[in-house]
């Protein structure tokens, strides 16, 4: 789960996927990275903290960090929350197997549309949308997936 500096929508994704990957016993590796460096080792911003805990989460132990080029190899699969990232991976990524891991979130739920998924950060009454947004995207990953 990739956005931009991995304090809002992806500590959210990585939270709801990991909680839906335990409800049907999957054991698969899930984390989340940013794209920027500025929140490396800070914890998600408290309204995406207080949205997760709204739904039973709790994703206050995460810690930012940065996405590394590591990451297209250790993971089979890298989900960005808009276009911008997505061209921000695309441009890490040495070989054609590790862009072929690249995709955007929102297409699960909308197959080709490449919608991003809004940044909540300056929108104080965003969160609780891009969480049902994100939450509905984890259960078609899921879906995909097994």
């Amino acid at each position: 789960m990739v956005c931009l500096g991995n304090i809002c929508r992806s500590p959210l994704a990585e939270g709801i996927l990991k909680d839906k990957l335990r409800e049907r016993g999957l054991n698969w590796a899930v984390d989340s990275a940013g794209t920027g460096f500025w929140h490396i080792g800070e914890p998600p911003d408290p309204r995406s903290v207080s949205t997760a805990r709204k739904y039973g989460l709790d994703i206050s132990r995460q810690r930012a960090r940065q996405l590394q080029s590591q990451d297209l190899e250790a993971f089979d699969l890298i989900l960005a929350m808009d276009r911008s990232n997505y061209d921000d991976i695309l441009r890490l990524a040495n070989t054609g197997q590790q862009k072929s891991k690249v995709e955007m979130i929102l297409n699960y739920v909308d197959p080709g549309s490449n919608r991003n998924v809004p940044d909540p950060y300056w929108d104080d009454d965003g969160f609780d949308k891009v969480f049902h947004m994100l939450d509905e995207a984890c259960e078609r990953v899921i879906d995909k997936h097994t």
